[in-house]
């Protein structure tokens, strides 16, 4: 029996960012919406700050998103910060991966991430953004760190 860590399923890696969006629940049934942080990004989902508990799997939508874009998600996890209540980190796992966030130099798995087998083939294994450098836009969030993991439960 093979034991796997969480390093090792592990998808893309995750960075630092700090990224203002607007989240809105797609569930007309959980009513939210609010400005939020993002605090941790992947190819395949975020971290976002928020005032408000969300229900895992409710669908949500992130606006205004680096180069003005948006991109959907599900709650995937939700756990408070701190004793008072006061917020919570709201784990969103993506609809649609990649670099989403316009990160200037991703990591190189987030490429591998985004990268679909049959659009591989058309263009030659070149992503759309290597395709067309200009589609990277910069925004002044960059990364904190040079890279690695945050591991926001360690003290």
């Amino acid at each position: 029996m093979e034991v796997q860590t969480a390093k090792a399923i592990r998808r893309s890696t995750r960075i630092r960012v700090e990224i203002p969006v607007r989240v809105t629940s797609l569930d007309r049934m959980r009513p939210f919406a609010e400005d939020c942080l993002v605090v941790i990004a992947s190819a395949q989902g975020c971290g976002f700050r928020s005032s408000c508990a969300l229900a895992v799997e409710t669908p949500i939508i992130l606006n205004g998103l680096p180069g003005g874009g948006s991109v959907t998600a599900r709650v995937a996890n939700c756990v408070p910060l701190g004793s008072d209540g006061r917020f919570f980190l709201i784990g969103a796992a993506l609809y649609t991966h990649g670099n989403v966030w316009a990160v200037a130099h991703p990591p190189a798995d987030w490429n591998a991430a985004a990268v679909n087998p049959s659009e591989a083939e058309a263009s030659g294994g070149l992503t759309s953004d290597e395709r067309n450098p200009a589609s990277q836009a910069t925004w002044p969030f960059n990364l904190f760190s040079g890279g690695g993991e945050a591991h926001l439960h360690r003290k």
